[in-house]
């Protein structure tokens, strides 16, 4: 592996802060001789996937490791499969407010992480922050890239996971950023 493609998301829902976006801009560069490329997303159903396709296409990912915040979680939970259907119970940032959608009217029903969910999860852990691992990414924007990026690279080599984190309230970005280290360090 030479490149792993690490996209965060822009503040949503009112929020002035986004914990992805705080955790992965405090990752440094490279890891273990591994290049850590860095990518803000926009919460925006279907846009997100979008930008974050170019940009793995841009720097000749490996890997993408996609980072959200569930506000309402108190670890740092690995997600271990994307499911093809969007819910949203607040407008994304562009204004879309799908209702129990599916992302792709064609597509399989989900998509397992083809990162190391549970391995990830030990390794957060064992550095010190709860984490867990989880068998749902909701139906949100989050879940809307992590199925879009999974569909898109099945079978091609680059292998997708995602996180979530918890807010800055629960977590502090510190904790967060070295938690998402040490699933990078999993990952390699």
């Amino acid at each position: 592996m030479k490149t792993i493609l690490v996209t965060a998301f822009e503040p949503f829902g009112g929020d002035a802060v986004n914990a992805s976006e705080a955790a992965v801009s405090a990752l440094p560069e490279s890891v273990g001789g591994v290049e850590v490329r860095k990518r803000l997303l926009p919460v925006a159903f279907g846009r997100a996937a979008e930008t974050a396709i170019a940009e793995a296409a841009n720097v000749g990912a490996d890997a993408i490791l996609s980072i959200g915040q569930a506000a309402g979680r108190t670890a740092v939970t690995p997600e271990t499969v994307a499911i093809n259907l969007q819910y949203a119970g607040i407008p994304d940032n562009d204004g879309a407010l799908p209702r129990d959608l599916p992302i792709d009217p064609e597509g399989r029903e989900a998509f397992f992480s083809t990162l190391p969910a549970r391995k990830m999860a030990e390794a957060i852990s064992a550095g010190g922050v709860r984490a867990a691992v989880s068998y749902s990414a909701g139906t949100y924007v989050c879940n809307d890239l992590f199925y879009r990026l999974s569909a898109r690279f099945y079978g091609s080599g680059v292998r997708v996971g995602f996180i979530h984190v918890p807010s800055a309230e629960t977590l502090a970005t510190r904790d967060a950023s070295a938690a998402v280290l040490r699933a990078i360090e999993a990952i390699l």
